[in-house]
């Protein structure tokens, strides 16, 4: 019971290790350019509602939930946009672990697009009926 509770007040506790470490992991890397990322989002946050939210911070070039091409709904994370890294950093401090349409969410800055180079053709095999197999994924139409 005793050790419970210590543990209880060690992972809660106003001083917590692990929170500490958790948030100045999330605050180490500092803004190279205006865009943000932002994840946890709700599948029902809209492009508006990010607007919205952040708003207040600053002015917004760009927010735009990602969406997945096949449903059409929310991949739970978004980018947004400012005119300046002072306006972007502003939001980043203001919006971190905050609430948005009931959900926690998180804001770290956006890490530029990685190249990804085309599929290899020699992966991919055409099957007698027209399909393709590849052998890392399995059957592609």
């Amino acid at each position: 019971m005793a050790f419970s509770s210590a543990f209880r007040r060690i992972l809660n506790g106003p001083s917590s290790i692990m929170s500490s470490q958790f948030a100045s992991a999330r605050f180490n890397s500092t803004l190279t350019a205006p865009k943000l990322f932002i994840s946890g989002l709700n599948r029902n946050t809209t492009d508006e509602k990010l607007k919205e939210a952040f708003e207040p911070f600053g002015q917004l070039v760009e927010a735009k939930v990602i969406m997945d091409r096949a449903t059409q709904r929310s991949k739970g994370f978004a980018f947004v946009t400012y005119a300046s890294i002072e306006e972007a950093e502003k939001a980043r401090e203001g919006m971190n672990a905050k609430f948005l349409d009931g959900w926690v969410i998180f804001v770290d800055p956006a890490k530029p697009k990685e190249y990804r180079p085309p599929a290899d053709p020699e992966s991919q095999q055409q099957s007698e009926f027209g399909f393709k197999t590849n052998k890392t994924i399995g059957w592609c139409g």
